[in-house]
């Protein structure tokens, strides 16, 4: 009798090829929503943010999706001579970073991110003395959590997959460096710690409160109803060469430039 595996050991179509391996997934097309905490933190970000924080997810130009791993113990004697491993955990990554194009006009990434770490210390910014000291407050007031979230979609932006991190602070900035040697785009890198995420999808991508498609019109609406708003707005041929191609087609669906 025939193995029914062998069935499967057969000449593809063309056909067979185009649909399965000519359409994979881009690394560059893929949106950000980045959460407040619930806490006393919470209003000093609204400040920095003003009425509308879709800028700052439209400025994230780079971050991963998250990984996990299972922590397993060894079980040696229940078969002669075999070693099988049984899952008794489920290990989550401890951060993420997410890097940010800084706009000209706020600075708004690194005022942000300093603002919230400066209220997880409630340090006093005033204060130049010294004996400058802080206290940290309790993590409550300064964790979100949820609504951090990583939307990976396609060109054609029929469907999304959804990465939620649950209880998320920012852990750390990275350095900046700048330079007369040349002109280069200034970057905010952070760190963003949290407890473990919630992947989900894919699903539909409607306008629905929640999807990228609304992602993108928030960021649209505040860019444009901004008079302050970020320049990369007005022209798209700013980012160079170092605008990936699917970051550049993101853009220019969401403004409507041709």
């Amino acid at each position: 009798m025939a193995n029914p595996a062998e069935k499967e050991v057969r000449r593809k179509s063309v056909d067979d090829v185009k649909v399965n391996l000519l359409r994979p997934s881009l690394t560059s097309y893929f949106a950000v929503q980045i959460a407040l905490p619930n806490g006393k933190v919470r209003s000093k970000l609204e400040k920095v943010l003003g009425a509308d924080q879709g800028q700052l997810n439209l400025l994230c130009t780079d971050t991963s999706l998250p990984g996990s791993q299972l922590t397993t113990m060894d079980i040696n004697n229940d078969r002669t001579g075999v070693t099988e491993k049984h899952a008794y955990r489920r290990m989550f990554d401890d951060r993420i970073d997410f890097t940010f194009y800084v706009d000209a006009s706020n600075y708004l990434p690194i005022r942000f991110f300093e603002t919230w770490m400066k209220g997880i210390m409630m340090e006093d910014e005033k204060s130049k003395n010294s004996s400058y000291n802080y206290r940290p407050t309790y993590p409550d007031e300064y964790t979100a959590d949820q609504g951090l979230k990583i939307f990976k979609f396609e060109r054609d932006y029929q469907q999304f997959m959804t990465y939620e991190f649950i209880r998320s602070f920012p852990l750390s900035i990275s350095s900046m460096p700048v330079s007369y040697s040349g002109n280069d785009l200034l970057k905010c890198t952070v760190s963003m710690s949290y407890i473990r995420y919630i992947q989900s999808g894919p699903n539909s991508n409607t306008s629905s409160l929640g999807s990228p498609l609304n992602v993108f019109s928030q960021a649209r609406e505040s860019l444009l109803n901004d008079p302050n708003a970020n320049p990369f707005s007005l022209d798209l041929k700013k980012f160079g060469s170092q605008l990936g191609t699917g970051a550049n087609d993101a853009l220019r669906s969401s403004f409507n430039i041709s």
